[in-house]
Protein backbone atom coordinates (compact mmCIF):
# COMPACT_ATOMS: atom_id res chain seq x y z
CA UNK A 1 0.00 0.00 0.00
CA UNK A 2 1.29 3.46 -0.77
CA UNK A 3 -0.06 6.83 0.20
CA UNK A 4 0.26 9.47 2.87
CA UNK A 5 0.97 8.90 6.56
CA UNK A 6 -1.66 10.29 8.93
CA UNK A 7 0.33 9.69 12.11
CA UNK A 8 2.72 7.59 14.12
CA UNK A 9 1.74 4.83 16.55
CA UNK A 10 3.78 2.91 19.09
CA UNK A 11 3.81 -0.88 19.41
CA UNK A 12 2.52 -1.90 22.86
CA UNK A 13 2.78 -5.69 22.54
CA UNK A 14 3.45 -8.42 20.01
CA UNK A 15 2.24 -11.82 21.20
CA UNK A 16 1.69 -15.23 19.61
CA UNK A 17 -1.99 -16.23 19.38
CA UNK A 18 -2.49 -19.82 18.22
CA UNK A 19 -1.01 -19.85 14.69
CA UNK A 20 -1.15 -16.06 14.37
CA UNK A 21 0.21 -13.04 16.23
CA UNK A 22 -1.60 -10.23 18.00
CA UNK A 23 -0.13 -6.79 17.51
CA UNK A 24 -1.34 -3.98 19.80
CA UNK A 25 -0.53 -0.43 18.77
CA UNK A 26 -1.14 2.82 20.67
CA UNK A 27 -2.52 5.57 18.46
CA UNK A 28 -2.51 9.26 19.44
CA UNK A 29 -5.76 11.09 20.20
CA UNK A 30 -5.79 12.81 16.80
CA UNK A 31 -6.08 9.41 15.06
CA UNK A 32 -8.20 7.53 17.62
CA UNK A 33 -11.50 8.91 16.31
CA UNK A 34 -10.84 7.26 12.92
CA UNK A 35 -10.27 3.74 14.28
CA UNK A 36 -13.13 1.26 14.48
CA UNK A 37 -13.39 -2.46 15.09
CA UNK A 38 -13.48 -4.28 11.73
CA UNK A 39 -12.26 -1.12 10.00
CA UNK A 40 -9.18 -0.99 7.81
CA UNK A 41 -5.79 0.49 8.64
CA UNK A 42 -2.39 0.40 7.02
CA UNK A 43 0.63 -0.15 9.28
CA UNK A 44 4.08 0.23 7.76
CA UNK A 45 2.61 -0.32 4.30
CA UNK A 46 0.54 -3.41 5.19
CA UNK A 47 -3.25 -3.20 4.87
CA UNK A 48 -4.90 -4.80 7.92
CA UNK A 49 -8.24 -5.15 9.70
CA UNK A 50 -8.67 -3.68 13.19
CA UNK A 51 -9.84 -6.39 15.63
CA UNK A 52 -10.35 -4.31 18.75
CA UNK A 53 -10.16 -0.68 19.88
CA UNK A 54 -9.68 0.31 23.52
CA UNK A 55 -10.11 4.01 24.20
CA UNK A 56 -7.63 5.85 26.42
CA UNK A 57 -7.46 9.45 27.61
CA UNK A 58 -4.49 10.08 25.30
CA UNK A 59 -5.80 8.15 22.26
CA UNK A 60 -6.48 4.44 21.90
CA UNK A 61 -4.88 1.02 21.73
CA UNK A 62 -5.93 -1.07 18.76
CA UNK A 63 -5.34 -4.77 18.12
CA UNK A 64 -4.50 -6.51 14.87
CA UNK A 65 -4.38 -10.22 14.10
CA UNK A 66 -1.41 -11.03 11.88
CA UNK A 67 -1.85 -14.28 9.95
CA UNK A 68 1.18 -16.50 9.20
CA UNK A 69 1.48 -15.46 5.53
CA UNK A 70 1.49 -11.75 6.40
CA UNK A 71 3.94 -12.41 9.26
CA UNK A 72 6.32 -14.16 6.89
CA UNK A 73 6.23 -11.78 3.91
CA UNK A 74 6.21 -8.36 5.63
CA UNK A 75 8.41 -6.53 8.11
CA UNK A 76 5.74 -6.80 10.84
CA UNK A 77 7.54 -9.84 12.28
CA UNK A 78 10.45 -7.56 13.24
CA UNK A 79 8.33 -5.31 15.45
CA UNK A 80 8.72 -5.22 19.22
CA UNK A 81 7.22 -3.19 22.07
CA UNK A 82 8.27 0.44 21.87
CA UNK A 83 8.81 0.50 18.09
CA UNK A 84 7.18 3.36 16.21
CA UNK A 85 5.04 2.55 13.16
CA UNK A 86 3.27 4.62 10.53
Amino acid sequence: VSGHVDGIGTVVTVTPAAESWTLVIRAPRALAKYLACKGSITVDGVSLTVNRVDDRADGCDFSLNIIPHTWQVTTLSRLKAGDRVN
